[in-house]
């Protein structure tokens, strides 16, 4: 019998790149929100001995063992020594190069659903979190419920109390691909030739800091460093996001390197409004309500 599981995507609601380590790698403060009404489907079958991790469709460009639900597969079998032989068959929802860890998200769903195989292999919950951190530095986020600071290069999180439910978002969902290991680079570039002098690091769309806006009592702050870098190179990208504004968004960013816009809309029937709007003009819309997570009491 197939088991079903959900693979939800999340939001950068702040990205702020802090500088390049020797080994390439960027550290980061980013807020992580969860976004629980879009999200992937795993149906997960079982399958003949000795057939490994079989995950279909196969995705577009990539090689099956680059899939992260098999790659999620393969390191929790190496972790314990035992993981079933599977067939997943993957249905995605969440967009590619959205900037919305729809496959970070995947392989995460794949390691809970192992542990809850494992039985008296399971591991640890560090060095579960271990394990997906080697996957990728937001896999481990995944794993875990309710926003989070992430610092370090990401993989370093902490559970943060948040109150959004007064808000409706709105995510706008361009067919643009925004690849991750390019923006960094772009980035690195840009850094280069700018001086602190003139502050062209906040420059996040053609007015200075203009979407740093407040949009709750937590002290959030809207804002990604890399729309100083993807905006130039995708211009439609910051005209969406200054339409967001115009049209009524408390706030509005890029998540992640791109290439979805996250609006949040105080008043649900604006944008409800804006979601048909959109919709109309043949821009993929995701639109909840958002919610308060808490911190849990040890």
């Amino acid at each position: 019998m197939a088991v079903i599981l959900q693979a939800p995507a999340k939001i950068n609601l702040s990205l702020k790149l802090l500088g390049r380590r020797e080994n390439g790698y960027h550290d980061l403060e980013s807020l992580f929100v969860p976004v629980k009404g879009l999200y992937d489907t795993l149906e997960v079958s079982a399958a003949p001995t000795d057939s490994g991790c079989v995950v279909t469709p196969p995705l577009p460009q990539t090689p099956p063992e680059k899939n992260l639900v098999f790659r999620a597969w393969k390191a929790y079998k190496q972790a314990t020594g035992a993981a079933p032989d599977i067939v997943v068959h993957l249905t995605k929802r969440i967009p590619t190069g959205a900037g919305l860890g729809g496959g970070s998200s995947d392989a995460a769903a794949m390691l809970r659903w192992l542990q809850t195989q494992a039985a008296g292999k399971a591991l640890p919950d560090d060095e579960l979190r271990r394990v997906a951190a080697g996957l990728g530095a937001d896999v481990s986020f995944f794993l875990q419920d309710g926003a989070a600071l992430a610092s370090g290069i990401g993989d370093v999180l902490t559970p943060v109390e948040l109150d959004l439910s007064a808000f409706t978002l709105l995510l706008a969902m361009p067919p643009v691909h925004v690849s991750t290991a390019w923006a960094y680079a772009a980035w690195d570039e840009y850094t280069a030739q700018i001086t602190s002098a003139n502050g062209c690091a906040e420059c996040l769309t053609t007015t200075r800091s203009a979407n740093k806006r407040r949009v709750s009592l937590s002290p959030v702050v809207v804002q990604n460093d890399f729309e100083a870098v993807v905006f130039p190179a995708h211009p439609d990208l910051r005209v969406l996001k200054e339409r967001l504004l115009k049209l009524g968004a408390a706030s509005a960013t890029m998540s992640g390197s791109g290439a979805s816009v996250a609006a949040l809309f105080r008043e649900s029937r604006l944008a409800l409004k804006v979601a048909h709007d959109l919709r109309t003009n043949g821009l993929p819309v995701h639109i909840e309500t958002l919610t308060r997570w808490g911190v849990a009491k040890r």
